[in-house]
């Protein structure tokens, strides 16, 4: 399966056990249609849940903005609260990460999170 999307935030790299990390992020989809009998055109954005477990250095480039194509699969979490109330959530797992357009102001050579500290964060609307 593949999808194409924005980063909604900076991705983010979370420790599972002493040698497995996981990055994750999200992106937005944004789409448009006419509904039936008008003519005016409807925008949607769906938001998406993304997960990465390849290469946990990749996050460094995943900054909020970067528009990228993700090739792999849907993946289902279904869960009980406290009261017995069913839950569910979508995570995409990917496998492969083509970054289309890095974001404005990313700096790639070299980049940690001590040389952007001072760098405004940008306002993006999704």
């Amino acid at each position: 399966m593949e999808i194409t999307g924005r980063l909604t935030a900076h991705a983010t790299v979370h420790k599972v056990n002493k040698t497995q990390e996981v990055v994750n992020f999200s992106i937005a989809i944004n789409d448009a249609y006419k509904p039936k009998g008008s003519n005016e055109l409807k925008e949607v954005t769906t938001f998406i849940s993304c997960s990465y477990w390849l290469n946990s250095k990749t996050a460094q480039v995943l900054k909020k903005g970067t528009l990228v194509q993700l090739f792999g699969r849907i993946g289902l979490n279904v869960y009980s609260n406290a009261e017995g109330k069913a839950f569910g959530n979508i995570t995409f797992h990917t496998n492969n990460i083509k970054i289309l357009v890095f974001a404005k102001n990313n700096k790639i050579t070299g980049m940690n999170s001590s040389e952007n500290k001072n760098e405004p964060a940008e306002d993006l609307p999704f």
